[in-house]
């Protein structure tokens, strides 16, 4: 960066409340005060956004291409993360899974029906 150039700003506008923020752009401010008010003015001029966030792009880390192998690796060597340990309960309807447990699986049948009927 040269000293006649201020420092670049990434920045996320939200549409709504609740709504993900999505990045929106780039902007050079003297610091985040300024980044935000720029971010508003620009980004948000005419009621696009009910949020915004603005993120120095010094401070932004991220995986490189040469990453996608091992650093994306869908972990199928962990047998902990395949749900192949749960059991869902036969009959009970708005409910995925549930565990089974020590208990035995008339007790957890029984629960997660209670659940799903909204007594826990």
């Amino acid at each position: 960066m040269s000293d006649s150039q201020w420092p670049l700003w990434e920045v996320f506008t939200q549409s709504s409340h609740g709504a993900p923020h999505e990045h929106a752009g780039s902007l050079h401010a003297a610091d985040a005060e300024m980044a935000l008010q720029n971010a508003r003015d620009v980004y948000a001029r005419r009621g696009e956004a009910v949020n915004l966030w603005v993120v120095p792009t010094v401070a932004i880390t991220a995986s490189t291409p040469g990453d996608a192998g091992p650093f994306f690796d869908a972990g199928n060597d962990k047998a902990y993360r395949h749900p192949q340990f749960y059991k869902a309960p036969r009959g009970v309807r708005g409910l995925l899974m549930t565990r089974t447990d020590s208990r035995g699986d008339a007790e957890t049948r029984g629960r997660a029906c209670a659940m799903t009927r909204g007594s826990a």
